[in-house]
């Protein structure tokens, strides 16, 4: 999806990390809550549909691949390199808080529990 040089908007490296930071910070965290509950809420979703053990760090990688793909068909559209910068920070800090660690194998081992005795064939 080629558009003419004059409809592009540059947008620098800076605008698209604060643009980022902006949206895991505030703005998405007040409409979809913390990204630690959505991505686990996501992980049990795909657990339970893929019959195996997805992680909140999963999560991250799949959404930041969504936006991959997705820059693979429009690499002009800035809202996937903002998003995918966004899906890699919050599985950073995921992956990387002690507190965080924590409460992610807790909380997948209860998910590796119930789905695992839900979906036993």
């Amino acid at each position: 999806m080629d558009r003419p040089e004059e409809e592009l908007t540059a947008v620098g490296r800076a605008e698209i990390l604060d643009t980022a930071k902006q949206y895991v910070t505030k703005d998405r965290q007040s409409t979809h809550g913390k990204p630690e509950d959505s991505f686990g809420r996501i992980s049990e979703y795909w657990s339970a549909h893929l019959k195996r053990e997805v992680t909140r760090q999963d999560v991250a990688v799949m959404m930041t691949l969504l936006k991959i793909a997705r820059l693979d068909a429009n690499p002009e559209n800035p809202d996937n390199w903002i998003d995918a910068c966004g899906y890699l920070a919050c599985g950073g800090e995921m992956a990387t808080s002690p507190y965080a660690v924590e409460e992610t194998e807790e909380a997948e081992w209860r998910t590796f529990r119930t789905f695992n005795n839900n979906f036993k064939d």
